[in-house]
């Protein structure tokens, strides 16, 4: 009984500890995004977006190579990819029998676009005049950042969930902050448009983790409250 109750002690603590840093997660993220809309919009503020493009333009004249690699980066979180890995991937993860994941990482990216088109909609910001690609829509904030975390994010989470080795979420998160800086150096986007992308993405990825953890353990309840009303 002893042992019992340490190990439920325990954990609790660890939930709650998750619980904390999830919050703060989120809390931050939530911040940080609109302190980068009162830079942008109220104060008006270039200084970052102009060192940011600088810095970039220096590394592209030193190292030319690194132009139709950047090319290639920025694909693997294109409206194409992303529209195919949104079908495909809960597909296969569901033919796996990890049908629960495969839904995680279709709403990650669809309630990630759906989420970002809403607020490109709104903040109305237009893209850069100096861009390397030609791109459509608008910028405020990055597509590809913030549905490239959401998934990648996501993807990140499922293996370290799994008990895959860390070191593989580790790289789906490097990935993902790699295809965003990708849009500043095509200068298809802002470097505030990316950091606005990458918050935005990780606010999204924890409120679509509470809620489905909410929704599956209410099913789970109800299918529980079901079966005891049978037995009885």
């Amino acid at each position: 009984m002893k042992n019992l109750t340490a190990r439920f002690l325990k954990l609790l603590g660890l939930l709650t500890m998750e619980i904390v840093l999830v919050s703060v997660l989120f809390l931050t993220a939530f911040v940080v995004f609109f302190y980068l809309t009162r830079i942008v919009f109220q104060q008006q503020s270039e200084a970052l977006d102009e060192a940011a493009f600088q810095w970039m333009d220096a590394h592209r004249t030193q190292w030319p190579a690194l132009t139709p690699l950047m090319r290639g980066v920025t694909f693997f979180a294109s409206a194409p990819f992303l529209v195919a890995t949104a079908v495909l991937l809960p597909a296969g993860l569901a033919l796996r029998n990890y049908r629960r994941e495969g839904l995680e990482v279709f709403w990650a990216i669809a309630g990630a676009a759906l989420l970002n088109h809403l607020l490109k909609t709104h903040f109305h910001r237009l893209r850069p005049d100096t861009a390397l690609l030609k791109q459509y829509g608008l910028s405020f904030p990055s597509g590809h950042a913030m549905i490239g975390l959401a998934l990648y994010g996501c993807l990140a989470w499922l293996l370290w969930r799994h008990g895959r080795h860390p070191a593989w979420a580790l790289a789906l998160l490097l990935w993902a902050l790699v295809i965003g800086l990708s849009r500043v150096y095509l200068h298809v986007h802002y470097f505030t448009d990316v950091l606005a992308g990458f918050a935005a993405g990780l606010a999204w990825l924890i409120l679509l983790r509470a809620a489905l953890h909410l929704w599956w353990r209410e099913q789970a309840l109800r299918e529980q409250a079901v079966l005891n009303a049978e037995s009885s």
